[in-house]
């Protein structure tokens, strides 16, 4: 059964006599549903008035357990950014009441961004909902062929990692 990839290979195999047919297709089916994944979950953030830095900030507290809470150091190296940069989202999610910043009992001198009640309600909100997404396209697969997806993912993804 054909897709819109075939076409889009078809296409480009007339224009690129070297072209790889299959590489073509497996690198361009895999852009396409990361963009529908993150159409989706632009979608669901949008319902809650949440950017994707927004959600991502507040994703990396909650996935640190209990107390939900990280220094701006640890937060800027999650996420790759600057500190700088993370000063300006803390900043922003503060005042949306998603986060709060406080000195460290043990250290005065540390700071540490913790998720507010409502920053844990909004992110619970929008990960069930992003979730359900991702559910919804995986279970188009097999069982079978979902362990067989992952395990072939987990490997193109580890000749990345290691490069």
């Amino acid at each position: 059964m054909k897709d819109s990839v075939d076409d889009h290979v078809d296409l480009w195999s007339n224009e690129l006599s070297d072209l790889d047919r299959r590489v073509e297709g497996i690198a361009v089916r895999l852009q396409a549903l990361a963009r529908y994944l993150d159409r989706h979950r632009d979608a669901v953030l949008a319902e809650y008035d949440l950017q994707w830095w927004e959600f991502k900030t507040l994703h990396m507290l909650r996935r640190g357990g209990t107390p939900y809470q990280a220094t701006p150091g640890e937060l800027a190296k999650q996420l790759g950014m600057s500190a700088a940069a993370l000063t300006n989202r803390l900043d922003a999610l503060e005042g949306r009441g998603y986060v709060d910043r406080t000195r460290d009992r043990d250290d005065r001198r540390k700071v540490l961004a913790a998720l507010t009640p409502a920053g844990h309600k909004i992110w619970q909100r929008g990960i069930v909902q992003i979730q359900q997404v991702e559910q919804e396209l995986i279970h188009n697969l097999s069982s079978s062929d979902q362990i067989r997806l992952e395990s072939l993912l987990r490997r193109l993804l580890r000749s990345t990692e290691s490069a």
